[in-house]
């Protein structure tokens, strides 16, 4: 599910059609590719360093990426017109970073797959001399089917696809059998991504202050932002954010920060392909301190530059890993927990815990009790049948943050809390993380 805007027309500085078949008419065709695909990419990554916006950039590699597909598969001698090209995974988004894979499934009918066996190979061949980092699966649609039952993955790239080339209507018998009427119904597809993302998190130690960050998959990476629409759109059938608004699974001000948050990510993602030359998703020392400098942050009197360039990074990372956190839990209350039946138990007067998430009892409760804002921590500690805060209360916890103050640290109340959560028996460790 694409979070941003719709994707910009390619412009004829990029790609122009015309041009390009009468060179290749006139043959040599790797160079003539080759040229226009080094033309194209000098031009956005020129327009990157002058710092256009980062959205823009990586539809448009995608959309010329497109272009040039649809031209060779017009141009190649298929042997039948039943066959389709579909675009997956983050291409399927429409996102393509300079390195990105570019992620393809041709889409053979049944009785295609000796007959088309050469042509399919030619094609494939054609992409790799062009140095296109091609990632591709040749199947049926029984293949398909078979491959996204056993593999959560494949699933998950088929969700995000679109047609390139090739009948509508094979991909739309696609798309029916690989949805979630058919396999991975949406309580299994977010449990699976859900176990897939606490593993994740846990092989960067749960934390989003890894000195070497993963842009893509630490904590606050790319991978939490593209979690939350891998969810949206299977159970929701959602396609943009703005459904999510409308449902209320979703702030404004959340929107807007998945949305900013993943401009940044991107343009350190973008940067670090050009730094590197290849595909690399790793902030590594050395690189920080060049992208540092490319993004403007400059050494001062207190701290160098690749410093505060870094607390930029892990200020979004954190933001971006909270939101995450409170609307995995928003999902699993609509779609694991929607028809479990209601249990309530009241704490005292400011809290209770329903299906064992603990909530406020009303949405007055840390404006009339700031100290409620460590009690909370303090009772999700000691008791065990608390398995997390429920995501509305979450939300209000952000809300409140500015009444911690000094004359919050100061007050003995608070100090007494804190103190009572570090003599806590059990779920120190998660609590003090919350």
């Amino acid at each position: 599910m694409p979070i941003s805007p719709p994707r910009p027309a390619l412009p004829a500085d990029i790609f122009d059609a015309g041009n390009l078949c009468g060179q290749l008419d006139n043959g040599k065709t790797v160079p003539v590719l080759k040229a226009a695909i080094a033309h194209a990419a000098s031009h956005l990554d020129d327009s990157f360093r002058r710092g256009d916006n980062i959205r823009d950039l990586v539809h448009l590699r995608s959309s010329f990426i497109d272009a040039l597909l649809q031209l060779l598969w017009q141009r190649h001698p298929w042997p039948s017109t039943d066959i389709a090209l579909i675009a997956v995974g983050g291409y399927g988004r429409g996102e393509l970073h300079p390195y990105s894979d570019v992620d393809l499934l041709i889409l053979l009918p049944d009785d295609c797959a000796v007959r088309c066996h050469d042509a399919t190979e030619q094609f494939i061949t054609l992409l790799w001399d062009l140095n296109l980092n091609i990632g591709h699966s040749v199947r049926t649609l029984a293949e398909c089917v078979e491959a996204a039952t056993a593999d959560i993955t494949v699933a998950t790239n088929l969700m995000e696809s679109r047609i390139l080339a090739g009948p509508a209507a094979r991909y739309a018998a696609l798309m029916a059998a690989t949805g979630s009427e058919q396999l991975w119904p949406s309580r299994d597809f977010f449990r699976a991504k859900w176990d897939e993302q606490i593993e994740r998190h846990r092989k960067f130690g749960n934390t989003e202050y890894n000195l070497e960050p993963n842009v893509k998959s630490s904590p606050g990476g790319l991978r939490d932002i593209q979690m939350i629409g891998w969810v949206a759109k299977r159970h929701f059938g959602a396609h943009h954010l703005e459904e999510l608004l409308e449902r209320g699974f979703l702030s404004r001000e959340e929107m807007n920060l998945l949305l900013n948050g993943q401009d940044f990510l991107w343009r350190v993602r973008y940067g670090l392909h050009l730094v590197a030359g290849r595909e690399e998703d790793r902030l590594l020392f050395d690189h920080q301190r060049t992208l540092a400098k490319m993004f403007g942050y400059e050494d001062d009197t207190n701290r160098l530059g690749v410093e505060r360039f870094m607390q930029v990074y892990y200020r979004w990372a954190l933001q971006l890993g909270e939101l995450n956190e409170v609307l995995m839990q928003h999902f699993d209350e609509a779609i694991l927990r929607a028809c479990e039946p209601e249990n309530v138990m009241v704490l005292n007067p400011r809290f209770r815990v329903r299906n064992s998430y603990i909530e406020v009892t009303n949405d007055k409760v840390f404006d009339k009790t700031p100290s409620a804002l460590l009690e909370i921590f303090l009772l999700t500690a000691q008791n065990e049948q608390i398995s997390g805060i429920r995501a509305a209360t979450i939300r209000l916890i952000h809300d409140y943050l500015h009444l911690i103050d000094d004359d919050f640290r100061n007050d003995p109340r608070n100090t007494r809390l804190f103190m009572e959560l570090l003599r806590s028996p059990g779920q120190l460790t998660p609590q003090l993380r919350r």
